[in-house]
């Protein structure tokens, strides 16, 4: 199976080069499909080396749009038979990539997310966030009859054949809950395997906001009673 890994990136000039070699040492990506979604700190000069090197597919959107907006992008443009979704910052290891296509190699999954909720190492910083991920859960497991650890999780990986005909809208971190709900409402066959998790803190550039969580949570109701 073809691997095609998508990378959101807003402005993450401090982080794009290390992920990125991260991602290419794993040897697992047949293509590495970077979405830069309007920065504007320096991470375009950076991604402009990668225009011509392979496996790197370079895509720039002209105005910033949202980790969901770039991620569909990504969707449009890989070939992959598997696709795994990689943040730019360095929250989530791509080591932990053999982990999470076990699953799906072992034909048992369609779906696989990396929960930083089952026992892995993780920083212990941002109470607040964990709550509010623990919530989002729960709801999600109450409106789709699941028991999910982790639906927040970054770490998505799924067959392409799960997004063909699926018409995915979120522009931000609705995103997850959007995808999530689509996927539990289609009754595709999902796993969850335990991530090590490294979270940043706001001073070192997390994105994520509490108005986040409120939108998250409407995607979850609206997506529960219309597709």
């Amino acid at each position: 199976m073809k691997i095609s890994v998508i990378v959101p990136v807003y402005n993450e000039k401090n982080t794009i080069q290390e992920i990125l070699n991260r991602v290419l040492k794993t040897q697992l990506a047949d293509e590495i499909v970077v979405v830069d979604d309007g920065s504007s700190d320096g991470t375009q000069v950076i991604l402009k080396n990668y225009l011509h090197q392979e496996p790197f597919r370079v895509i720039f959107h002209e105005k910033n749009q949202g980790k969901g907006a770039a991620i569909r992008t990504g969707l449009q443009a890989a070939c992959g038979d598997v696709i795994i979704i990689q943040d730019a910052d360095l929250e989530y290891d791509p080591r932990e990539y053999p982990n999470l296509l076990k699953p799906i190699y072992e034909g048992v999954a369609d779906v696989v997310y990396g929960s930083r909720f089952l026992g892995a190492p993780r920083r212990p910083i941002l109470f607040w966030n964990m709550v509010a991920n623990k919530i989002l859960t729960l709801v999600t497991n109450i409106l789709y009859n699941n028991i999910l650890t982790d639906m927040e999780t970054g770490y998505k990986v799924f067959r392409r054949e799960v997004v063909e005909g699926m018409r995915l809208r979120a522009n931000r971190f609705d995103f997850e809950p959007e995808f999530t709900a689509k996927i539990l409402k289609r009754k595709v066959r999902i796993f969850e395997v335990p991530i090590a998790f490294y979270p940043r803190d706001y001073s070192e550039g997390k994105k994520i906001r509490m108005k986040d969580a409120f939108e998250a949570m409407w995607a979850l109701f609206k997506y529960r009673l219309v597709d």
